[in-house]
């Protein structure tokens, strides 16, 4: 589904490289997780994976096309769903909206959208009377729980997350980290997160540690 070709990538020069030569490959069906220490470069990694940047050296590729070849606002729009760290929401907006209108850039198929976001916002303790309410009325706590079913109600394939329970108490973690399996299992996506966190790590299919410049699979 996504592979990374021989990717490279700096900031300044290339004799800084924060790595060369990534080979990697995630499947649908599957969560992966993305470990490393801070200034690792896994947000960059993420980063070029979602089509926000593109790197260095080497190439990237969704379902064989390569991303430059895709469009990268294409294949924002079209393909792949992120979770920022910084939430990223419309501030003007309810939660709900920021959610529907999500799903209407996305061109989602859902029949009764407001009915399917709600359902979701309810999933992970957003009731419709703060679904309702401006996003910037919530905590960060809520506002992230937003954010994350903001990009699991668009209809894309693929789901990258930087961080998505780093504001979120132990128990909402656990739930959204299930929510997360239920969805790549049940629904065929691909889910990949960058973590800091061993327990979201070892709930993933696959783990990937960026250490010394390399990734290396260690689950």
């Amino acid at each position: 589904m996504l592979q990374t070709q021989e990717v490279g990538y700096w900031y300044k020069n290339e004799q800084e490289f924060l790595y060369k030569n990534v080979n990697l490959e995630f499947q649908r069906g599957k969560m992966y997780a993305i470990l490393g220490a801070s200034g690792s470069g896994k947000t960059t990694f993420l980063s070029l994976i979602a089509g926000l940047d593109v790197p260095k050296t080497g190439s990237i590729l969704y379902n064989g096309d390569a991303l430059t070849k895709i469009g990268l606002r294409n294949y924002r729009k079209n393909d792949v769903s992120i979770i920022f760290q910084a939430y990223n929401l419309l501030p003007y907006m309810s939660a709900l909206d920021n959610v529907l209108t999500a799903m209407a850039i996305s061109n989602s198929k859902q029949a009764d959208k407001r009915a399917y976001a709600l359902e979701n916002l309810a999933s992970v303790g957003i009731d419709e009377t703060l679904a309702k309410k401006s996003v910037t009325q919530l905590s960060g706590g809520q506002q992230q729980r937003v954010a994350i079913v903001r990009a699991l109600c668009c209809d894309h394939e693929l789901i990258v997350a930087d961080e998505p329970t780093g504001n979120l108490d132990e128990k909402t973690s656990k739930d959204i980290v299930q929510l997360f399996q239920k969805v790549a299992h049940d629904q065929q996506k691909c889910i990949i997160i960058v973590t800091h966190e061993q327990e979201v790590a070892k709930a993933c299919d696959e783990v990937y540690e960026l250490k010394n410049q390399a990734f290396e699979l260690i689950k």
